[in-house]
């Protein structure tokens, strides 16, 4: 198929919005498009820039064409048809999210734990070389957003995917409760030490009277 290179990107967006349009989900674009990211690697690039961009403006979506393009792009994902760094500017927060980027989310990794397996799917999101692009998706830059993504995970289903982040949290729980013990001042060796104090005072005290009496 002979296609001029300057209806290259259009012919991208017009397969996605196809998809998009349906009423139900049809795996025959999701084999389409990846055909094509496979044929050229500009392909590939103009559905990745897609996916990236249809999450910033996923909120204008309504839930047909939203459930359709998540299945579209967990498809391209599960078959390694584009890359996985389309997650690099993702960041999965209270304050970072819509509720239908959180929903947008929720199939996309739904669908791909039904596609690879639970399993699988972890082994994906631990890769070493692909911890940039998931950092945003399972943060660790405060516990606050540490919690919101594990809780966002395991409200889907998908906690199994969490479990570095709780050993990560549960790690730095640990570590904050010792700085406070550290920190703490000695109070049970300085009540200790008053005690002492004043058991000595007493005792010179009576020493004292025992003396008068004398």
């Amino acid at each position: 198929m002979r296609v001029p290179k300057e209806m290259e990107t259009e012919l991208c967006h017009m397969l996605v919005d196809c998809c998009c349009q349906q009423r139900t989900y049809e795996r025959f674009y999701g084999l389409l498009c990846e055909r094509f990211c496979r044929l050229r690697k500009e392909y590939q690039a103009t559905f990745e820039k897609i996916a990236c961009d249809t999450y910033a403006t996923i909120h204008r979506f309504d839930i047909t064409k939203l459930r359709n393009m998540a299945r579209l792009v967990s498809h391209l994902l599960f078959t390694d048809a584009i890359s996985w760094t389309i997650f690099t500017d993702v960041k999965l927060t209270e304050n970072d999210t819509t509720s239908s980027g959180r929903i947008y989310l929720k199939y996309i990794f739904q669908e791909l734990c039904e596609s690879m397996g639970l399993a699988k799917l972890y082994e994906r999101t631990s890769d070493p070389t692909l911890q940039t692009a998931f950092a945003g998706l399972f943060p660790r830059d405060n516990p606050q957003n540490t919690r919101f993504a594990i809780n966002f995970f395991t409200l889907t289903g998908l906690g199994g995917l969490t479990l570095d982040l709780r050993k990560f949290l549960e790690k730095g729980m640990k570590k904050k409760k010792q700085d406070s013990v550290d920190e703490s001042p000695p109070s049970s060796s300085s009540s200790s030490d008053s005690s002492d104090d004043s058991s000595d005072s007493d005792d010179d005290s009576d020493s004292d009277d025992d003396s008068d009496d004398s």
